[in-house]
Formats: C-alpha cells, structure tokens, sequence
C-alpha cells in the first residue's frame, strides 16, 4: 500500500476488527501504548467503538512534553529570567506549568522565548544574536537526539559560543521496564511507538518477553497500523507466545537506524533522569558528553529551582495517567477546572498528552 487513505480503508478495517472480535477472550486485556501519537489516533478515529469491551487501551508515558519533570521546566524558567538571554523550545513546552509559573508567562513578562520546529533554527538563531546566549530546550526522545546530536556537532565545527543545550531526553525502553515492575499495572502486552523504533529497531524490545513474559507490537499509526498491531499482539497473548511483532515494516527494522544511534552515542551519555508521575528511571535518560562541556547549559549556568513551591495543582493526576493507573475522566480536574485553554497539567497541555486526546475526541 502506498497512499494514506488505503491505511483507512473501511473494508480492510472491518476484516481485521473481525479478527480481533474472533480472538479476544472475555476477560479483560490490558494493552499499554507508549506513544503519544498512538493515543491521538486511537481516539481521534474512534478505534475503541471497534474493538471488544474487554480489550482495553490504556496510554502510559509516550508523551516527551509532559513526562518533562516539574524541576526541569522550573530550571528552564530560571533561564528564561536570566538577562541577554534567548530561550528556544518546541511549542508545547511553553504551556507546561513549573511550581510557580511557566514559559508563556515568563514572555508576557518581557523574556525572550522563542518556538521553533527543528533543533537546526538553533544554530541560525545563534548566528543572528552572537552577543547573547542561545538556550534550546532539549526535549524529545530518541527520535528527536539525533538531531539534536547533529546540531550539537554543527555548533561545535562553527565554533559557535554563545549556543547551549538543556537537555530533558529520554529513553522509552527503561521506562517500560519501570511500568513492569509495578504491581499495580496489570499489563497483558505493549504497543510499540512506531516513531521510536524507527531509530532503535525492534531489538531493544526483546528483554520485555523473555523477562517478563509480556508480548509487545509496534505499529505505524494509521487505524489499519493500529488495528494490525493489536491483533498480532492479540495472538501473541491469547497462544501464550510473547514475542516483539513488527507491523511497521514499511519504516522498522530490527537494527532500526544505525547511523542515527551512533550520532546519538557521539554527542550523549546514558544517564538517570527524572520522570514527571514516575520519578528517576535509572539508564532512562540522555546527557551530554563532557567532550561537548560548553554547550551543556546544565553545566554552564547556574540555575536552581525556586525555593517557594506553590502546589497550585495538588488535585492534578497526571502521574497517576502517565503511569497507566487512571483514564483523565477519573481526574477531579478533568475537563472542569483542566481544559486544552485552562490546562493545569503537561498532559492537557500537549497535542501528544493522554487528557488532551480524551478532551478533544471524547
């Protein structure tokens, strides 16, 4: 198939929704999708009205914007306040609320914040303003270090000076590992973030079967994608046979991106690093090299969180969400006090977040 609406095709769709009707048993199945987009898409083409009652989609913390902890975002406004400063970041992180405020109100207040869409406006930004120091907000997950990486290496050749990176990157396979081992999760399965995998492949996957008993399936994102994927992964749990399916063959491979990790392992270390709702992974994170020192703003600048936390949001859920324990309708906040244009939590915040895709498509 070459064309998106042929990924759409209602025909198609009908055949595999019956598939999985056929398969599915009569208890519940508890499938997790570590993707963002993945649970944008489920809802938005309302893929759940298909598939049987007892086979649940629960989304857990596929969303690099909100799983963003709150002390990061507190540093990253400390920056912004700095004089003679431009911060860069992607859009959703403006909205994103620190302890006591966020980016958005920090440049109504006069700071220089700045979106952009691609790690590379960096290094024309720092070109155009050499006498102030450039901040870009490294956030993303594997997907997006390479190309970060890349600006990294470009800014080092150009001997750029007044560049930095405040990096917040992630790593999605530790953080599965973390949702296993907690008792409360009562996993049957795992659909894989097809954006991901296309870097790191499907063997990074293969330790979820063979430690903890636990099929996984990555899929594309088109309602066939979806579909597909859980059906493999219906029949992986319903044989008894976990294993890592691959129905995003059209852009994963099971060595993924070589190239791409090498540049990502040029440029960053393994690290621990602080989940929002989850708290430190250990291995789960993305820092930058000492070789690559003065681009780390991390190490550059001296930037604390505030003293005065305000707990404006103590009733927001959000962790309990990203970790899989509760659907936003089960938030106190949720689409009341919570709303896309009100959003008191990162996961109403982002396009890519759990309650913004419940809000929006029901």
């Amino acid at each position: 198939m070459k064309y998106v609406d042929e990924f759409r095709n209602k025909n198609l769709i009908s055949r595999i929704v019956d598939r999985i009707r056929k398969i599915t048993p009569g208890d519940n199945i508890n499938i997790m999708e570590v993707c963002g987009t993945h649970t944008q898409s489920f809802r938005r083409f309302g893929l759940g009205k298909l598939i049987p009652p007892s086979l649940k989609l629960i989304a857990g913390p596929g969303c690099p914007v909100c799983v963003s902890g709150q002390d990061y975002i507190d540093r990253a406004i400390a920056l912004a306040k700095l004089k003679n400063t431009i911060i860069l970041s992607f859009g959703d992180m403006l909205r994103v609320p620190g302890s006591n405020s966020n980016l958005e109100r920090q440049r109504a207040q006069g700071a220089d914040v700045r979106l952009v869409y691609s790690a590379w406006d960096t290094l024309r930004i720092a070109r155009e303003n050499p006498a102030r120091k450039v901040i870009f907000l490294a956030v993303g997950f594997e997907t997006t270090a390479p190309t970060i990486a890349l600006s990294i290496l470009s800014a080092k050749k150009e001997n750029l000076k007044n560049l930095f990176f405040f990096s917040s990157l992630k790593l999605i396979p530790p953080a599965m590992a973390y949702l296993l081992k907690d008792k409360r999760l009562t996993l049957s399965g795992f659909l894989c973030p097809g954006h991901v995998s296309t870097i790191i492949g499907t063997k990074p996957y293969e330790f979820i079967p063979k430690r903890y008993k636990i099929g996984c399936s990555i899929a594309g994102f088109e309602p066939l994608d979806i579909l597909e994927g859980i059906y493999l992964l219906m029949r992986q749990i319903v044989n008894d046979k976990p294993i890592v399916a691959n129905q995003y063959l059209r852009a994963v491979t099971r060595d993924g991106n070589p190239r791409a990790r090498k540049i990502i392992s040029r440029v960053f270390r393994v690290s621990d690093i602080p989940w929002r709702g989850l708290g430190r992974i250990p291995q789960s994170g993305l820092k930058i090299k000492k070789e690559f020192f003065r681009f780390d703003a991390e190490k550059q600048f001296s930037i604390k969180s505030p003293t005065d936390k305000t707990d404006y949001a103590r009733a927001c859920r959000c962790g309990d969400i990203l970790k899989g324990l509760i659907v936003p309708p089960d938030c106190p906040l949720f689409a009341k006090a919570c709303s896309p244009d009100n959003a008191i939590g990162p996961c109403m915040v982002s396009s890519e977040g759990t309650c913004n895709a419940y809000y929006r498509y029901g």
